[in-house]
């Protein structure tokens, strides 16, 4: 394994009740004006929003609304809320729903405190913002693990990129399951495969060798896709739902990058697919990972064979011909939870101009069995689609 520093200062509040649970303890430290973040209109619809509102107001708390934020939140968007958050002067920013929202205040917290662009300030100069307004996520849609750590990704429409920033590390999190019963079904099996993804990316990174954080890495991954089978099988299933919300925290919360060099090239290649389509993230990820797979088990056959036979229980003994059929399982368990299996199927723009511009713009991952060219991330989209 590589060397490595760790600490891990988000609070999670995990259960039946979580919201209440955090706000009773968390409210008195919290300042007097709270930007509520939220995005479309379903945490109205569900009354999860009236009850935050109500916690909030019998605590005194002076309420700034921020809602509308988008799936593949847009820089435009960050500072609409930065702006906000500075006229208002916001205490705290409590974000209510999934990865988007979450992303998209975690950059908010930052730009609202920082003079100058914050993508001139990052990704120009190289900088990391270190003053932020404290935050905290309310998680009604798992899957990104975002609530975890201090990464965003954020759409310029202006320029195409959807690309990393480094935003605000939230204070808590409170995670109750039953909250996923309020997004539709696949919204939430689309979460759960962004998991798995996630959990994927960092197992396929460097070293390659047996270590004791991909060991924990495997484990996570049958969780995921026994639970995800189970909601598959009946979507009240609180009991496996509850698994796959800290399953979701698991693969964000650092614990499987410990002593890794991960890859995230299947990340990096949907991120850019959908700065140009606007697609779901997770469906996107549901396409790619098998063709990109694909591309690179003969790189790192032995791993890939430990991924195959343990995860998916494969039998065959030569690596290669294990890696592929794992891949294959992969392949089957994606048309299973009918997610898409094709680019096609998002109803994104599929062209040879679209998917070149992908590929040419795509970040290049360093933890990749093989160092792919953009002509090599053109072709793995030719055959997604």
């Amino acid at each position: 394994m590589q060397s490595f520093a760790y600490d891990y200062p988000v609070r999670n509040y995990f259960g039946e009740g979580a919201v209440d649970w955090a706000l009773d303890v968390e409210l008195d430290v919290m300042g007097k004006t709270v930007l509520l973040a939220y995005g479309g209109g379903s945490v109205k619809r569900t009354g999860v929003y009236d009850h935050v509102v109500e916690k909030l107001r019998a605590a005194g708390k002076r309420i700034v609304d921020f809602g509308g934020i988008m799936s593949n939140p847009t820089y435009e968007k960050c500072q609409e809320g930065a702006a906000l958050a500075r006229a208002e002067q916001v205490d705290f920013i409590l974000a209510v729903g999934g990865g988007s929202v979450f992303d998209c205040c975690k950059v908010v917290s930052a730009q609202a405190l920082l003079p100058v662009d914050i993508d001139d300030f990052e990704h120009a100069q190289g900088k990391m913002p270190t003053e932020f307004i404290p935050m905290a996520c309310i998680v009604t849609l798992s899957g990104t693990g975002a609530e975890q750590n201090d990464g965003a990704v954020i759409t310029n429409e202006e320029t195409h990129v959807k690309g990393p920033f480094a935003g605000a590390l939230p204070r808590w999190a409170a995670l109750d399951p039953a909250l996923t019963l309020t997004v539709p079904h696949m919204q939430f099996m689309s979460g759960a495969y962004d998991t798995l993804s996630h959990c994927m990316e960092s197992y396929f990174g460097t070293p390659r060798e047996a270590n004791v954080t991909d060991d924990i890495n495997l484990a996570i991954q049958r969780n995921v896709i026994r639970n995800m089978r189970a909601v598959a099988e009946d979507d009240q299933d609180l009991a496996a739902r509850s698994e796959l919300v800290y399953d979701s925290a698991m693969a964000e919360n650092g614990v499987l990058k410990v002593g890794k060099v991960t890859d995230f090239q299947a990340h990096m290649i949907q991120h850019q697919y959908g700065a140009y389509t606007h697609t779901n993230h997770g469906m996107g990820l549901a396409v790619i990972h098998p063709a990109l797979y694909r591309h690179l088990a003969p790189e790192a056959p032995a791993q890939f064979a430990r991924w195959a036979r343990e995860v998916w229980n494969v039998a065959e003994k030569d690596d290669l011909a294990a890696a592929m059929a794992g891949i294959d399982a992969l392949a089957a368990f994606t048309a299973e939870m009918g997610l898409p299996t094709t680019l096609a199927e998002l109803d994104g723009d599929v062209s040879d101009e679209t998917l070149r511009a992908v590929a040419d713009t795509c970040l290049l991952m360093p933890g990749c069995a093989k160092q792919l060219s953009r002509d090599e991330i053109f072709q793995i989209l030719t055959v997604c689609r």
